[in-house]
């Protein structure tokens, strides 16, 4: 097989993916589309093993049957992707994908048991009727079969698949904040949560997983693997299209959990909440219903500043992940609504006792239209604990606000974040620095003058002056438009004329 790109791929899978799409919206068929890319996946990686084998052992079965039970994963017999697409015009194969995939959990549970579970390709429900469901599954198999992934590496892979879930983001309108983040506002959260080698990184909120692998990613850029990576997400396809992205990256030992995380936090340790040198996460945005009713109760007393509003959840992801983080060393990245920097009340209450406590670190606020999922502009919120009593930034006592709002490339649907963008606002916060109508360090007498509030726009003045108008000139434009102005007037006048108008 010819070496093939990243661009490569990136095409020939959405191609696949994408004509296969019958009447099912993007948000429900990138399960389909991403879970058979997982399985070409698995199966063709199984079979460049085994054939490396036929080649080292001849046709000694037992040896490379025995060989392939001790390797990453094993796909038991009749369950290939091959086998599969070689009973394609069954009625029943819905039913016959349903069976391969339930018996590669089965062989191997250490690492994919439940990976399959939340997709049903036998579902009248989801896929409608015995002859529309089986037409779109003959199609997604007679695509992917064309695409051979035995030769090529897993960071390709793993990059289109993160491609193709952006792509289905972009389809899916106001959904897909509930599965992925923008690659360049992820990466920027990534970058700014400062991740470091030897750290237990997580994202309580974790949608498809992108954000906490780009959390990896920037350890790897210092040349280790020495990281640890957790999650937890509330919605089982999404949670299981986070566990396909952790494998596909190759990272197998990734701990992600099924689970609510404000109800029913599943990420412990000695029956006690554990604690991360990194958390980074996007929650959805003001969250109704998020559990209020039960905060005063919780088992691990993360609310003791406060029960955050029953219909804006905001606070709630925030209090959890300070709670999750290591006293004195542990570091946060989150996007938020604007409203959480500036809203009274209970929210305003959380807000002080945060400041008093010195975690704040800085205030990042992004330009509007950069999510499917909204119009409006939002914040990085970056939380240090190292700035607390005991932690080596204790006297630290200031907080950086950055006024992006304007660091964008301009797009018909959608704003976008560029590198330079990016790298503006990242060397501002890393340098601590001041930049004209930019950025601003406000001491906490400053912010205690604003009653805690952390509305940007109060710390960062982005006044521009209007350029002074030159009446000379315009009058002498004035001059020069008059003489047309008559002469278009009179042309008017003579057409009325000549059509019997006065």
């Amino acid at each position: 097989m010819k070496q093939i790109t990243q661009t490569d791929l990136n095409k020939v899978l959405w191609a696949a993916a994408d004509s296969s799409r019958m009447s099912v919206g993007a948000d429900i068929y990138k399960d389909y589309a991403l879970t058979m890319l997982f399985f070409k996946y698995l199966s063709d990686k199984s079979k460049a093993e085994r054939e490396n084998l036929i080649e080292r052992f001849g046709d000694d079965d037992d040896r490379i049957n025995s060989k392939m039970k001790t390797s990453r994963f094993y796909l038991p017999p009749h369950s290939s992707f091959d086998n599969v697409f070689a009973k394609k015009e069954e009625d029943n194969i819905g039913e016959v994908v349903n069976m391969a995939l339930r018996a590669i959990e089965d062989y191997n549970k250490a690492k994919l048991d439940g990976v399959f579970r939340g997709v049903d390709f036998n579902s009248e429900v989801v896929l409608g009727k015995l002859q529309q469901r089986n037409k779109m599954i003959r199609h997604l198999l007679e695509d992917f079969n064309k695409i051979d992934l035995r030769d090529i590496s897993e960071d390709i892979i793993g990059n289109s698949y993160m491609y193709m879930i952006e792509q289905f983001g972009a389809d899916a309108g106001k959904k897909a904040g509930e599965f992925f983040t923008v690659h360049s506002v992820a990466q920027l959260v990534a970058r700014l949560a400062r991740p470091r080698p030897g750290d237990r990184i997580a994202d309580p909120a974790v949608g498809s997983g992108g954000l906490l692998l780009l959390a990896g990613e920037e350890v790897k850029k210092q040349g280790s693997d020495n990281f640890a990576l957790y999650g937890q997400e509330a919605t089982g396809s999404t949670y299981q299209l986070a566990r396909m992205n952790m494998f596909l990256h190759g990272m197998d030992s990734a701990h992600i959990e099924w689970g609510d995380t404000l109800n029913n936090p599943l990420l412990l340790e000695n029956d006690q909440l554990m604690k991360f040198d990194v958390t980074v996460a996007n929650p959805p945005f003001s969250l109704k219903k998020w559990g209020a009713e039960n905060a005063e109760s919780d088992k691990y007393k993360r609310f003791w500043r406060g029960v955050p509003p029953k219909d804006k959840g905001d606070y709630a992801f925030i209090t959890h992940m300070v709670e999750t983080l290591k006293p004195k060393t542990g570091r946060m990245a989150v996007i938020v609504p604007h409203g959480v920097l500036f809203r009274s009340g209970a929210e305003g209450k959380i807000r002080q006792q945060f400041l008093k406590e010195n975690i704040i670190d800085a205030v990042i606020g992004l330009p509007a239209g950069l999510f499917q999922t909204t119009g409006i502009p939002v914040a990085i919120l970056i939380i240090d604990r190292s700035r607390e009593v005991g932690g080596v930034r204790q006297n630290d006592k200031d907080v950086l606000f950055i006024e992006a709002s304007k660091e964008f490339k301009s797009g018909k649907a959608m704003n976008t974040l560029t590198d330079e963008n990016a790298d503006k606002i990242f060397d501002t916060f890393i340098n601590h620095q001041e930049v004209e109508k930019f950025s601003h360090i406000a001491k906490i007498d400053e912010i205690i003058e604003n009653d805690y509030n952390l509305n940007i726009t109060r710390y960062v003045d982005t006044f521009e002056e209007e350029a002074e108008i030159d009446i000379s000139a315009t009058i002498r434009e004035i001059e020069e438009i008059n003489p047309k102005l008559k002469k278009l007037e009179a042309q008017m006048k003579q057409y009325l004329k000549d059509l019997g108008i006065k």
